[in-house]
């Protein structure tokens, strides 16, 4: 039975029809995920977005990059990438952030447009993203204004498990402690010895977060980190008494 209901089906065109049945393929899938197995058996895509601004009300989506990562590899072959037209003009203060311009965008295609081919590149894999409840709430924002659902795919921030893992490189060293750690992810990938790419470019940044998530999962709980189960159990916040 679809989950949308048959309502939404006569005014949606074939595009959309197969986006719909990606995200109930999704909701399906993660609806009995196991998370026992080998991080290797599971396919991961990195997701970033380039916003106007940060307010999920006022401001829009202007360009996506995702990378895939299987068997806990980088695909650098298997990209998404986009710029997004919005449908309000593009502030000044977020073009000199991510340096796209209005006449990049013009003859870009519209958040509507674009999402088809977005949803399928995800259909089936876990998410990853730095501070990914922002993105995810743009994304699912749009998604659930035209198809009544959004992305089912569970979510890991490497915001977290970098927090995660300060805090275990710290622990029991309390009067050392760094209280000025920079989770920002260009500061990470410097302190981490990561390869470098351009900050504020959707795409650049979701191949920089893929090399900042596989290096969190290598080094968190000292390498023991071996199943899904595993991985969230090390970005747990940690209970100081």
């Amino acid at each position: 039975m679809a989950l949308f209901g048959p309502l939404l089906g006569p005014f949606l065109d074939l595009s959309d029809k197969a986006s719909l049945e990606s995200l109930e393929e999704s909701r399906r899938i993660f609806r009995r995920l196991d998370q026992d197995r080998l991080l290797e058996e599971y396919e991961f895509v990195v997701v970033d977005t380039e916003l106007t601004g940060l307010s999920l009300r006022n401001d829009e989506i202007v360009s996506i990059g995702a990378v895939v990562i299987r068997e806990m590899r980088i695909q650098p072959e298997e990209t998404y990438f986009t710029l997004i037209r919005p449908d309000m003009d593009l502030p000044k203060l977020s073009t000199l952030i991510h340096q796209i311009t209005p006449g990049e965008v013009a003859d870009a295609p519209t958040l509507e447009e674009a999402l088809p081919e977005f949803v399928e590149f995800c259909k089936g894999r876990l998410i990853v993203g730095h501070h990914v409840g922002l993105d995810i709430s743009f994304l699912n924002r749009a998604l659930r204004r035209i198809y009544g659902a959004g992305l089912n795919s569970p979510c890991l921030d490497t915001m977290r498990l970098a927090q995660a893992y300060e805090e275990a490189l710290w622990e029991g060293f309390y009067d050392q402690f760094n209280m000025k750690v920079s989770y920002h992810l260009p500061d990470l990938a410097e302190a981490f010895g990561l390869p470098a790419f351009k900050a504020h470019h959707a795409l650049s940044d979701a191949f920089q977060t893929a090399y900042l998530f596989l290096f969190l999962a290598r080094k968190l709980t000292k390498g023991n980190i071996r199943t899904l189960k595993d991985l969230h159990a090390a970005a747990k916040p940690r209970r100081f008494l």
